[in-house]
């Protein structure tokens, strides 16, 4: 085989009917090796040549090509890895609703792939209601005659309607994931693009408002809901998870199951908040999880983030407050601390240094040996 010369394959829809594209640059061999194919066809639009999507075709793709062009199947089969959660799915909601007769719900083999797939539950809400709006914004064509350029069209309205880059981005995958996974035609739609990704810097509380906080919080369980989410760093949805026994107080860390990225990890459990969890458990007694609500309830994310939002008013802190920046505010406090990166990095179960990076742009210790320009 020589060296560089391959063929890409493609997804292609073309008047409802599945195709093979094939993707190649300006090369003598290749083109008569395609010319080989059965009902071989070029496209002007997709700039490729095709041939009907059947078994016998791709089996005769590899069998022509073999030994002198390399396939390239990367954009052909789907090779996205099931998804490991402890967190069963629930859509009882999805079949309670309320809705018009008109309304265009969510295909069942879309929730079925995503309970496959064992995506967690706010995925599979976020994903569901992205979706949902996209198919009742094409209300009267069917689901299969939805092509890029509709897809398009829809990405444009919301740009136009100002949403967020990850509004858009979400509702995009909710779309890809259909054609691509439910219908099982990956890379369906590999034109579509996306908004450029916005580089944010995280906000982040000073030390003193953390303790306001926490000192405005309405009982001894909601002053251990803020104080876990800052001194050890988790996500509302792993505070949700948190069981009694994930508190190791004789090595005084926290374990963290079944994270995001569906890893497990260890994090730092503080002195004064282990005082204040014992005291909890005397008078709540817990069953399962660390927080639970009534009759032994699992809390969700929403009553975690009213009480953090509730208590950062009471404060008199005015930006409106997120257990999200909690975590912001523990990293960035280590990093000032002198805590290296890396540590950071695994306390908050980043996957890459890159995103643990950022906490460098908001961490004021080094802004404090800069001497103002206005005081030279």
């Amino acid at each position: 085989m020589e060296r560089g010369r391959s063929v890409t394959l493609k997804h292609l829809l073309i008047k409802e009917k599945r195709y093979i594209g094939l993707q190649f640059n300006t090369d003598k061999v290749i083109h008569a090796l395609v010319k080989q194919l059965p009902d071989v066809k070029w496209s002007n639009s997709f700039n490729m040549a095709y041939i009907p999507n059947t078994k016998e075709n791709l089996n005769e793709i590899f069998e022509i090509f073999n030994r002198t062009v390399w396939v390239n199947c990367n954009y052909f089969f789907d090779k996205s890895n099931v998804k490991e959660t402890n967190e069963p799915l629930d859509i009882t909601w999805f079949r309670k609703r309320q809705l018009p007769s008109t309304y265009r719900v969510c295909p069942n083999s879309y929730l079925d792939k995503l309970e496959l797939k064992k995506y967690a539950n706010n995925t599979v809400k976020s994903y569901i209601s992205s979706f949902e709006t996209f198919i009742n914004y094409y209300n009267n064509k069917e689901l299969v005659a939805i092509n890029e350029g509709d897809v398009r069209t829809y990405i444009l309205k919301l740009v136009q309607e100002d949403k967020s880059n990850s509004y858009i981005n979400s509702a995009i995958n909710s779309i890809k994931f259909y054609y691509e996974s439910v219908l099982g035609m990956p890379n369906r739609f590999y034109e579509i693009e996306r908004p450029r990704k916005e580089k944010k810097l995280p906000k982040v509380l000073s030390k003193d408002d953390v303790l306001n906080i926490i000192e405005h919080t309405n009982n001894l369980k909601h002053k251990c809901i803020v104080s876990l989410l800052y001194s050890s760093g988790i996500r509302r949805n792993e505070l949700v998870n948190l069981k009694i026994t994930d508190i190791d107080s004789k090595r005084m860390l926290i374990r963290v199951e079944a994270a995001k990225g569906n890893k497990d990890r260890y994090t730092l459990l503080s002195h004064s908040l282990l005082k204040d969890l014992r005291e909890y458990y005397k008078q709540w007694k817990p069953e399962k999880y660390i927080i639970e609500g009534m009759y032994g309830r699992q809390y969700t994310g929403q009553s975690i983030g009213k009480i953090v939002l509730n208590a950062a008013a009471k404060a008199g802190i005015k930006t409106p407050v997120t257990p999200h920046m909690l975590r912001h505010s523990f990293a960035t406090h280590l990093l000032e601390a002198g805590v290296d990166l890396r540590q950071i990095q695994v306390l908050l179960g980043h996957s890459s240094s890159k995103t643990t990076e950022i906490y460098t742009h908001v961490a004021t210790t080094t802004f404090k040996e800069i001497k103002n320009p206005l005081d030279f």
